[in-house]
């Protein structure tokens, strides 16, 4: 029972170990540590999901309450926001589709005709001599060439070739028994023949879209006729090159879907930072949100104590007949009436709290689901907002937006893209060479009393000591030639991908206006924001002022009705000046932020960088408040 109680314990400490490991780990690939030779047949390592939140955000947890500064929200929403987790793979399936695209090839789910090259040595043995004179319906070898077989291409524009080179190989061992009708080549009523074939292909893909392939064959033969050399050992080896001339040609052809994959990778980049500027700008309206809430509802507090200390005083007036009873009830229903304000406000400090939660936490945690939120930063604002001139704000934007670079890559990989169609408008003609070399070597037998021809006496050594001095020279070469009249398919991908191009560069010019407008259209909103604070606040002191001059002439032994009534009018137009400066500070604050974000400096500002990020890791430690009785005391 000891051991067993140890050994649950031991994996529980395990898993949790476990777990934070994995938490630490940012989302990569990790290639593997074999050698070169073999790694590349290994998969990679992936590092698992993040299903915990970080240990910061417990670090935060004091007394029940979740301590939060601007720069500690936005730390726990970069490690553990669910939304940026997803949006972290993007980068990484852009490497993945580089790598790809380095290698060549049709795009990803395109099949690939390539096949292996095969051929027969034909004149060896019976069949063999049956096959070369004619008489049956095997295929003869000497073309070297493959064909792409019934593949069917869905990629539209030219394919490019396979880059990475390519070693096949095929080996094929037969014990073969025919019976022979007619014994004059045989010589016997069962054939029986054994084989061994080796079959090497290496191929490579070159930029200029053409193909480079070696080609190695060796062939032991042996059987029961008699023949002059007989067992026999046959080797071949082709040299091969195709090249096309003016469909498939070209450089700048065959590397686009590289060139296009380099880009796509830091315009991958560019739309994580754009949705890591989102989550930050949100985090921080979340933020202020949950401020001016917390400001609403001590608002609201400080009313219904101010109301409750005049329904007491009221209570006091009445029984000393200082002012009629008809008061009291007035007095109740003010109470009544801030109480139910009070609630109201709870419950929205309450729901600004769950938003907060839930943008800054990856799962649900008992611990931070019952903890409040206590944000420690206050909403500051300067006296003058001294904004730069409105085309220096223009070009900052158009220089650090993330949706514009985004823009400017697709723009570039468009227009590269245009290649794969514009080609394929030529016809198609391809240069073919063949170079090949034969030998033959095995053991010599006298048949008919005529001795064996010595030159082809031998084993291996001897048939590729043929083929090295090129005995048997063979040399090929062809072009071949084909067009479709009307050309109406090529014409009309050409006609797609030239319209949508055009049509992006028209919605590119779009955006560029609409950001003219939106940058022109914040700092306005700043502008008025700062302005409606500052009245704001303004009429909220006068307010004040006039509460208290009211108070002191009713202390001073002035007309009590109308004072009451007077005093009561006073409290409430304070209280709608108070909740209408926290309104507008709370507006200054969402304009601030919206400004930053339209012209891209939200990161910037924030001291974010994108490789953190990425990483899913922020460095810098996070400032955890005194906490004085549960609550902070700063913020006190």
């Amino acid at each position: 029972m000891k051991l067993r109680k140890f050994m649950m314990r031991a994996a529980a400490g395990a898993s949790l170990i476990t777990a934070c490991i994995a938490q630490d780990q940012p989302v990569s690939i990790q290639n593997s540590h074999l050698p070169g030779f073999v790694r590349p047949y290994v998969a990679p390592g992936i590092a698992p999901i993040h299903l915990t939140n970080s240990s910061r955000l417990d670090s935060l947890i004091r007394a029940g309450n979740l301590y939060l500064t601007v720069a500690d929200a936005l730390a726990v929403a970069i490690e553990n926001n669910l939304n940026l987790e997803i949006d972290r793979y993007g980068p990484l399936l852009a490497d993945s589709a580089l790598e790809r695209a380095k290698a060549g090839g049709p795009l990803r789910g395109v099949p690939s005709g390539s096949g292996q090259i095969s051929s027969v040595n034909s004149g060896v043995g019976v069949a063999g001599v049956t096959q070369a004179a004619g008489l049956s319906g095997g295929s003869g070898g000497g073309g070297g060439g493959g064909g792409t077989g019934a593949a069917t291409i869905q990629q539209v524009g030219a394919v490019v070739p396979n880059f990475d080179p390519t070693l096949q190989n095929a080996s094929n061992f037969s014990h073969l028994t025919s019976p022979q009708a007619t014994t004059i080549l045989a010589q016997t009523d069962a054939l029986i023949q054994s084989q061994h074939v080796y079959n090497s292909l290496y191929s490579q893909g070159l930029l200029t879209g053409g193909q480079f392939q070696i080609r190695e064959y060796q062939q032991h033969f042996q059987e029961n006729a008699p023949d002059s050399i007989n067992p026999v050992n046959s080797a071949r080896m082709d040299l091969q090159f195709r090249q096309p001339l003016l469909q498939g040609f070209g450089v700048r052809l065959n590397d686009r879907t590289i060139r296009i994959s380099q880009v796509n990778v830091a315009k991958a980049r560019e739309q994580f930072r754009a949705q890591l500027l989102n989550l930050a700008a949100s985090v921080l309206n979340l933020y202020w949100d949950l401020v001016a809430a917390r400001d609403e509802l001590k608002a609201r507090q400080d009313a219904l104590e101010i109301t409750q200390k005049f329904y007491e005083d009221t209570r006091k007036e009445i029984a000393a007949e200082a002012i009629p009873a008809i008061q009291l009830p007035r007095a109740e229903a003010e109470v009544a009436t801030r109480r139910q304000d009070v609630l109201i406000a709870q419950a929205n400090v309450r729901q600004q709290e769950i938003l907060l939660k839930e943008a800054v936490s990856h799962t649900e945690d008992p611990l931070l689901e019952s903890a409040g939120v206590v944000p420690v930063d206050r909403i500051e604002v300067p006296d003058t907002d001294d904004l730069p001139p409105f085309r220096q704000l223009l070009a900052t934007a158009m220089a650090k937006r993330p949706d514009v670079a985004v823009t400017k890559y697709t723009d570039q990989t468009n227009e590269m893209n245009l290649a794969g169609t514009a080609n394929p408008l030529l016809p198609s003609a391809t240069l073919s060479l063949l170079t090949y070399d034969r030998g033959l070597g095995g053991q010599g037998n006298v048949i008919d009393g005529g001795p064996p021809n010595p030159y082809f006496v031998g084993g291996y050594g001897k048939a590729f000591a043929q083929v090295f001095q090129r005995n048997f020279p063979n040399n090929q070469a062809g072009i071949s030639f084909s067009m479709s009249f009307g050309n109406r398919a090529s014409q009309g991908d050409y006609g797609i991908d030239q319209l949508q191009y055009r049509q992006g560069q028209v919605m590119g010019q779009r955006d560029t206006n609409a950001i003219v407008v939106e940058v022109s259209a914040r700092m306005s909103a700043l502008r008025q924001a700062h302005t409606r604070y500052s009245a704001a606040r303004d009429t909220r002191i006068l307010q004040e002022q006039l509460l208290r001059a009211d108070q002191r002439k009713l202390a001073s032994g002035g007309n009590r009705n109308t004072t009451f009534d007077t005093i009561m009018a006073d409290q409430r137009a304070l209280i709608a000046a108070q909740i209408s400066e926290v309104n507008a500070l709370a507006n200054y604050a969402r304009a601030r932020i919206s400004l930053d974000q339209v012209l891209g400096e939200t990161l910037e500002k924030n001291n974010i960088t994108l490789e953190e990020g990425l990483n899913g890791r922020v460095e810098r430690q996070s400032q955890i408040p005194d906490i004085v009785g549960g609550q902070n005391a700063q913020h006190k």
